[in-house]
């Protein structure tokens, strides 16, 4: 077969119309060789087991092999790890023990790779959310999350609780947990806010609907327990709202934006601030987003926006409502680049996102330069194509 062939494809547009699409030779991404100016966590996804016999509904089955692959893809980028986070799938089909293994297996991978940062996910999804949870019970499930994950020499990202969001009654009831928890890590913690576009059941997280209130309460509990906190990872999809934030921070305390909409413009900041970066997005833009870094620590902001600007359109479709199925683009991602064999997921949610939205991202990645090897990820997306009956 012509390599012409091979790397022109039909794909599906709206209407039900098939459209010739030719895919570009990829960018070049250098590795970097000097530090970043940015703190930069990617949260990484899990690799599901293809051959795995257990109902994946119901049970996790992870290629364990295959999942540390991809970390250190992403430490060889220069990235920071942000692990079993919800990008990983915890919530939606990876439970607390798979995540405590994940966590052990991460920390032994990071101790032989040089400069290799990891902080992990501790929440409460040990404990089934309800109205008739008592704060102590959510106190006891943080407790044994983090102990868990200090025993292995980890660092915590205090995760937001759909437990506590189920019982809890007031702003005071979020403090008194909060303040409990902080007060005993042994290193300074993250603070995940979570919003509800990436989880419904976080609606109303730190005792308001409203964002403004929630804001207060949650910078009140940062102010007071700013000696145990590294920084705040605010997930709003909202860049005021995640501004206005950074902006009443105690000193000291970073803002690590989740807001995977418009991350490029609040990673470079203004003259009051910018954020340092824990994202979803990185796992699926691991080289574009380090080559960017890189150019900015060497003072040339223009390639670093230049180098964004095509993966903040990408992110924006991978993240569309309903923004929790974004992790379905991230694997999708790391399938059509050869990261992993197969596109089955923990939970089997492959089947999260249609075939429009696919084929919208193939063409996305391919405007981002992001398509490391174009043959590879067009005979993907045409098996793809012929599953869906339109080889």
């Amino acid at each position: 077969m012509k390599r012409d062939a091979i790397l022109t494809l039909k794909l599906p547009a709206a209407g039900g119309s098939l459209e010739d699409f030719t895919v570009r030779a990829p960018r070049a991404f250098a590795r970097p060789t000097r530090a970043f100016t940015r703190r930069a966590l990617a949260a990484a996804h899990v690799v599901a087991d293809p051959y795995s016999t257990r109902e994946p509904w119901l049970e996790a089955a992870i290629d364990w092999d295959a999942t540390i692959a991809y970390r250190r893809h992403l430490w060889s980028w220069g990235l920071g790890l942000a692990e079993a986070m919800d990008t990983a799938q915890r919530g939606m089909g990876l439970d607390w023990p798979n995540s405590l293994e994940l966590i052990r297996r991460t920390l032994e991978a990071a101790r032989e790779e040089p400069g290799a940062f990891v902080a992990s996910g501790a929440g409460t999804d040990q404990l089934a959310p309800s109205p008739g949870v008592r704060l102590a019970e959510v106190i006891a499930a943080y407790e044994e999350q983090c102990a868990a994950i200090e025993k292995l020499g980890g660092r915590i990202i205090l995760m937001a609780s759909r437990a506590l969001a189920a019982c809890a009654r007031s702003p005071e009831d979020y403090a008194a947990v909060y303040d409990r928890i902080l007060g005993q890590v042994k290193e300074p913690a993250i603070i995940h806010w979570l919003g509800e576009m990436f989880d419904p059941a976080l609606e109303g997280y730190w005792g308001a609907r409203d964002h403004a209130a929630a804001m207060d309460v949650c910078l009140e509990v940062l102010r007071r327990n700013a000696a145990k906190v590294d920084g705040v990872k605010v997930s709003l999809l909202d860049k005021d709202k995640e501004i206005a934030m950074r902006r009443r921070l105690p000193p000291g305390v970073r803002m690590y934006t989740g807001d995977d909409f418009n991350f490029a413009e609040l990673i470079e900041g203004d003259a009051e601030g910018y954020s340092d970066a824990l994202l979803g997005i990185f796992d699926a833009i691991a080289p574009a987003a380090s080559s960017a870094l890189s150019a900015f620590a060497a003072g040339d902001a223009g390639t670093y926006r230049e180098i964004l600007a095509p993966t903040v359109p990408l992110s924006r479709h991978i993240f569309r409502a309903p923004t929790r199925f974004y992790k379905t683009g991230v694997v999708f991602m790391a399938w059509l680049n050869g990261h992993q064999e197969h596109f089955v997921m923990v939970g089997g949610q492959q089947s999260a996102r249609h075939l429009l939205h696919f084929a919208e991202l193939f063409r996305l990645a391919d405007a981002a330069g992001l398509l490391a090897d174009p043959e590879l990820a067009c005979r993907r997306m045409k098996a793809l194509l012929a599953v869906h009956g339109l080889a």
